[in-house]
């Protein structure tokens, strides 16, 4: 097991990960696209529909690092193909369910699914990279990036053909993608560590870094209030301030949630190489300018900087998931639950906020706000130990 550990990111076994990761965040994506549908053919009031989006937050990224607690003290790899099935069966059920509340229910199934996916797959995405943790977890999480931007593409036409039943075919994917990973489980299993015998042998005797996480979280975090906060600005910021049309209002949203899946696997190999530290800190120091060129440049020149932005942006999802873990390397569930999960959830409070900002100050003050935010996330990474490495 120590010479599979000491090589690259094995293909096949990421390749299964991944694609289970795509699966699974599919059902995130999804979930904002039938909004509209529920509204209309639901009848449900604004508020209801936020609820929806909340319960589904809450469900999948707050509850995620009590699935790693859990999976640190008790591995169990069968969490990885139920948690794809019940991400995407209880998404299913939400076109057919025939009340509200049953809505809700079947939303906060999904999200149970994908917060039980999560820090397992980050596990297993830990061991089958070897070597090349970096850009093993910046595959892995390419994946989950693909999953959320293909959720609305792929729901909206079902709806649209079928009606909000057209909900159901959602399960065959993820059917199907429980059974791949179900039957990869026994080889991804051969890339477990041979010291990895007793998990709770291991947090025990693990040295941990708490202050590190702590720092790298709040990092973390700060990098999600600026992506929460384009993703909700950016097309209104094309049609209000630009004075352009919707249509390319989204189109500049799309090429930037392009540029972040494209980011993602370009900056994995480059913290390999560089280090953790070293890629997370760039980052945080080239938002600002990036962001602030952004407001001064017109509609078109914009569009080429927010691939940039969002290559910036999301790149290092996966270079802080392998950090967390270094940090507490016994407990690799858990870290995983915190950096993909709960930080980044509790980086979503920060739209909400923002949108106060933009409705009493305007959204050029918002994005010059949210361009000025990096620099305590760049602060914050100073603080973090040299080369990314710190465990034993």
């Amino acid at each position: 097991m120590s010479e599979i550990s000491n090589k690259g990111v094995d293909r096949r076994a990421m390749a299964g990960l991944s694609a289970g990761h795509l699966f699974t965040d599919l059902n995130q994506g999804a979930v904002a696209a039938l909004l509209p549908f529920l509204i209309s053919e639901r009848g449900l009031s604004l508020a209801a529909a936020g609820a929806l989006v909340f319960a589904a937050t809450v469900s999948s990224s707050i509850v995620q690092p009590l699935f790693g607690i859990f999976s640190d003290r008790r591995p169990k790899p069968a969490l990885m193909p139920l948690g794809v099935l019940l991400a995407g069966c209880g998404l299913a059920l939400v076109g057919v369910a025939p009340s509200y509340p049953l809505i809700l229910l079947c939303v906060v199934v999904s999200g149970i699914g994908v917060a039980a996916f999560h820090p397992e797959a980050a596990r297993f995405a830990n061991y089958v990279s070897g070597s090349g943790r970096a850009r093993g977890m910046s595959f892995f999480s390419v994946g989950g990036n693909a999953g959320f931007a293909l959720g609305p593409a792929l729901t909206t036409p079902l709806v649209v053909l079928f009606g909000l039943p057209g909900t159901l075919f959602l399960a065959l994917p993820a059917t199907l993608m429980a059974a791949v990973l179900l039957h990869e489980i026994p080889r991804m299993l051969g890339f477990k560590p041979e010291t990895v015998e007793s998990e709770g042998e291991r947090v025990a005797a693990a040295p941990e870094h708490w202050g590190s996480f702590v720092r790298m979280i709040g990092v973390v975090i700060v990098r999600s209030f600026v992506y929460f906060g384009l993703v909700a600005f950016v097309a209104s910021y094309y049609e209000r301030v630009l004075h352009e049309s919707p249509a390319l209002g989204n189109a500049a949203l799309t090429l930037m949630l392009a540029g972040g899946a494209a980011g993602t696997l370009i900056m994995g190999p480059l913290a390999d190489r560089f280090g953790r530290r070293t890629m997370v800190g760039i980052s945080m120091l080239l938002l600002p300018p990036l962001i602030f060129c952004f407001t001064l440049a017109g509609p078109f020149l914009g569009m080429a900087l927010l691939v940039l932005v969002g290559a910036d942006t999301v790149g290092t999802f996966g270079i802080t998931v392998v950090m967390g873990q270094e940090y507490l390397p016994g407990r690799i569930g858990l870290a995983a639950g915190i950096t993909m999960g709960l930080s980044i959830g509790l980086g979503g409070v920060g739209a909400p906020i923002l949108g106060l900002v933009a409705d009493s100050a305007g959204l050029s003050v918002t994005m010059l706000l949210i361009a000025a935010l990096p620099v305590l996330g760049f602060i914050l990474a100073l603080t973090l130990p040299r080369g990314g490495r710190v465990s034993t």
